[in-house]
């Protein structure tokens, strides 16, 4: 009699971007293998998922083509430079725990920094990483990716609409009447929103599009502002002086729900469209066209990604996007709005949670004395009231700092590696290597791996239980597909073992008892329960009440009302100014970071996808123009070398049309062809957001192009072998 296996089907959400696509995953629980796994309906994909969705669960095979999973805990016994030694739990929790005890006494809490991770661990995790920062080291030192991403529209939004989110839903988008798509291709980084813009085209909104490349959002758009990089805040500040010249403003709207206005105006009446015109090569034709269309309707939206958050001026673009929205009334009914659309999957999510230095989960702020004394009386300690730092100025705390007493001796880096992921990765291991004590707590070996005192490996997103927040504030269900292998933990419960070592209990038998915990300290989120969770699908906050009237709520600001302290929006904008960095004789191309449809973040999860692999691999590509590669001699495939006042990296030449002579874009995904090599660090004032889509490179070529591609083989091996790659192994 055959053996009847044991297969059940288990739906869960994505673990690439914001979108929130659902997946269900049918898996034989006897082998723990996954036998099929196809998108299903959920309330922002509709049954839909994009490339990533459909193929990029098989890091969860350990197919071990870049790097290799994380499967015992281990620790450098003998200090700095002895090798890592795999060791038990307890002896690695003992070995963290009484570094940070050591750290902390004799330096003060502030002298650590915690890094949440904002990709697959979830809310809870993310809930436990920042009360373990506050509760148990006693600093707001805490943070996340959001620093080098989106941060810029948390602050910019806080400041003028008071809420650091999307104010309207994903599935809300195809509604729209006029769509401004400024700095964003979700072709690229959000393809399922990105079919919600096609949509919205073919229902017959007319589709802007501000980028300096011709992006796929480009060429579908009815009008492509093909601007200078680094000049949108010129741009958004010309398209408010002509609705403001032109009386095309909502006067009752911005009389009942705004201020700031005379201020605003003060500024933005230089920005003429013939005055932008020399900053952003734009017409000034087409700078009056768009304020115009924009204007025309009530129901017109804003959708922005890095393109503008990733700048000096990040914030400052984003201040005037939304201030936009208020001179129009383009605020507080269905398809109106604005619309960040977050990059990686709990992105949103991380925030929320309070892995941020300035604000508890819930974006209540530090310094509010009401709100510490009740974080107070529910952790059982004394909490800080200063706000933290942010974990782009690690050097500045780090190797910049001559005061042993100011420093950053302890960080404690959960899902991330900022050795591939930050801005001038050579001031990056300078620093890594000057902590006193770093821990890594990932799914794989990495970069940053490489500068751990400690490296304890945590489950992935498929092997635990938890919730995400997408893009537009819905809280969604993750859940356990397969049983992990390997000597590995939740990353909860690795951080709540630490806790308990250094004196401090934090004890949890599941996730539901975190989110628990959570929601009860969090107005905005006390609804949003597991029960509400599971019957709706997703619940989109504010959920106040955890009554089943509450539903959630699907855009923000209703009727005018923001979520500033008074209710009243603020108009926000800056003068502009040039990038920090700009071409010059020795660098005389601009170089801008750009996403790539295939692969997601630093590459650890879809790098180790033998679907994803297949479509492209390293060293990856620098896009440039057909009179740029002209110039050089170059052609398609060549490797080239391509330099900053930072470093050099060996890539391939992309000649295209997409992109304008003088500028080229690469990006970040690669690990031979790694941009940060050359990025510079300078960092927008407000957000700490570093300055990744703009500084001067140069290009050169090779000559000996056999030379160079052996040297990217043998550049390769080295790394594969550094990620304890062994050649015979590879599956792929």
């Amino acid at each position: 009699m055959a053996k009847k296996v044991s297969v059940k089907e288990i739906q869960t959400t994505c673990c690439y971007c914001g979108t929130g696509c659902q997946l269900l995953f049918t898996v034989d629980q006897d082998a723990n293998k996954i036998l099929d796994v196809h998108p299903v309906w959920g309330r922002t994909n509709e049954g839909t998922a994009c490339l990533k969705g459909w193929y990029g669960w098989d890091y969860l095979n350990d197919p071990q083509i870049l790097t290799k999973r994380l499967k015992e805990p281990m620790i450098r016994k003998n200090g700095k430079g002895s090798p890592l030694e795999v060791v038990s739990w307890d002896e690695a929790i003992k070995f963290v725990a009484d570094n940070f005890k050591k750290i902390k006494e004799k330096w003060g809490p502030d002298s650590f920094l915690g890094a949440a991770s904002a990709r697959g661990p979830g809310n809870e995790a993310g809930y436990i990483t920042q009360k373990f920062t506050r509760a148990v080291m006693g600093t707001n030192n805490i943070d996340h990716c959001a620093r080098i991403c989106h941060a810029a529209s948390v602050a910019g939004s806080r400041q003028t609409i008071g809420e650091g989110a999307m104010s309207l839903s994903i599935p809300e988008i195809e509604n729209a009447e006029v769509i401004f798509n400024i700095g964003y291709n979700a072709a690229a980084s959000h393809p399922i929103v990105a079919r919600r813009i096609v949509k919205a085209k073919e229902k017959g909104a007319f589709i802007i599009c501000a980028d300096p490349r011709i992006t796929e959002t480009a060429r579908i758009s009815d009008l492509h502002l093909q601007l200078k990089g680094g000049s949108n805040v010129a741009l958004v500040n010309s398209l408010a002086n002509v609705i403001i010249s032109e009386d095309l403003i909502d006067h009752e709207f911005v009389k009942l729900h705004t201020k700031g206005f005379d201020e605003f105006w003060e500024i933005v009446k230089e920005y003429t469209p013939e005055y932008a015109a020399t900053i952003t090569g734009l017409s000034p034709e087409d700078i009056r066209f768009t304020a115009r269309k924009y204007a025309s309707s009530k129901h017109s939206v804003i959708l922005w990604g890095m393109g503008i958050t990733q700048f000096s001026q990040g914030v400052e673009t984003v201040k005037c996007c939304c201030s936009l929205a208020m001179l129009t009334g383009n605020f507080g009914r269905p398809s109106c709005g604005t619309g960040p659309v977050r990059g990686q999957n709990n992105v949103q999510g991380t925030c929320d949670m309070g892995d941020l230095p300035d604000v508890y989960p819930g974006y209540q702020n530090v310094t509010d004395p009401e709100i510490q004394a009740k974080f107070e009386k529910a952790w059982g300690v004394k909490l800080s009231n200063k706000a933290g730092i942010q974990l782009t100025r690690v050097p500045e705390f780090v190797i910049h700092e001559k005061d042993p007493a100011k420093r950053i001796h302890a960080y404690y880096i959960t899902g991330e590696d900022p050795a591939q992921s930050d801005p001038d990765l050579e001031e990056i291991r300078e620093t890594l290597d000057q902590v006193d004590f770093v821990v890594v707590q990932d799914i794989f070996w990495n970069k940053t791996a490489e500068h751990a005192d400690a490296v304890l490996p945590a489950t992935a997103w498929g092997e635990h239980d938890g919730c995400y927040t997408s893009s537009d504030r819905g809280f969604q269900r993750v859940r356990k597909v397969l049983e992990p292998q390997g000597n590995v933990l939740p990353d909860w419960e690795i951080t709540c073992r630490i806790a308990t070592a250094m004196g401090y209990p934090m004890h949890y038998n599941n996730t539901e008892e975190i989110w628990n915990e959570m929601i009860d300290l969090c107005p905005k989120f006390t609804g949003a329960t597991y029960e509400k969770m599971e019957r709706q699908g997703s619940v989109q906050w504010p959920c106040w009440d955890k009554g089943h009237e509450d539903t959630g709520t699907m855009f923000l600001h209703k009727d005018g009302h923001f979520a500033t302290p008074d209710g009243i929006g603020i108009l926000k904008t800056s003068p502009y100014h040039p990038p920090t960095e700009v071409e010059n004789t020795e660098f005389p191309l601009s170089l801008c970071t750009v996403r790539e449809v295939g692969h997601y973040s630093v590459r650890t999860m879809t790098g180790n996808c033998r679907m994803l692999r297949n479509l492209e691999d390293e060293p990856g590509w620098v896009e440039m123009s057909l009179e740029d590669c002209d110039k050089l001699g170059l052609r398609e495939g060549e490797i080239v070398k391509v330099f900053s006042k930072r470093g050099s990296v060996y890539t391939r030449c992309k000649p295209t049309e997409r992109v304008k002579q003088g500028a080229v874009y690469m990006t970040y995904q690669w690990w031979i062809g790694a941009c940060n090599e050359l990025t510079i660090s300078s960092l927008d004032p407000a957000s700490r957001t570093p300055e990744y889509k703009y500084c001067a490179a140069r290009v050169e070529k090779i000559k000996d192009q056999a030379w160079a591609k052996e040297e990217v083989a043998r550049i390769y091996e080295d790394l594969r072998s550094r990620m304890h790659i062994v050649k015979e192994e590879v599956l792929a």
